[in-house]
């Protein structure tokens, strides 16, 4: 064993594989717009950073989410556009109608129930973990069925990349 650390890389890895990772949250918004809804019992929770540039969110919620929250994409949305670089949607939350506008480098996770996927986004290695939040805050469906979670794992891909100074 060797005690020399690893040369630090001048590629830079961990946000080349942040891009690709969330061009796949991207992806998956792009073909719910063009099909026009979600297909079968497909649904997907999204935690973003409020804060993070470009988001738009009404301000009470940002004052009620200075950090993150998360939003449910189910059976109460509309208006879904997805662009190259960010989604926006309508959503009610507390039966209020509103608009977010999320950019893809804002997302810390996407969660599709249904299937047991999972991708966690850790951008930046100085930026503090992520507080406890309350769950999604848009309304839910009426009569929300969930299904029980697998607790095995193996569709969550996790991606914390630490950088070396």
């Amino acid at each position: 064993m060797s005690d020399e650390t690893p040369p630090e890389s001048l590629i830079p890895y961990d946000e080349i594989v942040q891009d690709a990772l969330r061009a796949v949250v991207g992806r998956v918004l792009g073909e719910v717009e063009q099909s026009g809804g979600l297909p079968g019992e497909h649904h997907f929770y999204i935690t973003f950073k409020t804060r993070a540039p470009g988001v738009s969110i009404p301000k009470h919620l940002l004052e009620r989410f200075p950090d993150e929250m998360t939003i449910v994409i189910q059976h109460r949305f509309w208006d879904l556009k997805v662009e190259e670089d960010d989604f926006i949607v309508g959503l009610s939350f507390g039966g209020v109608p509103a608009t977010v506008d999320v950019p893809f480098a804002a997302v810390a996770q996407f969660h599709d129930p249904a299937v047991e996927f999972a991708l966690t986004f850790h951008a930046n290695a100085d930026e503090a973990p992520g507080e406890e939040h309350e769950q999604a805050e848009n309304d839910a469906p009426e009569a929300a069925a969930t299904p029980e979670a697998k607790d095995d794992g193996s569709n969550v891909v996790s991606v914390d990349f630490t950088r070396k100074k």
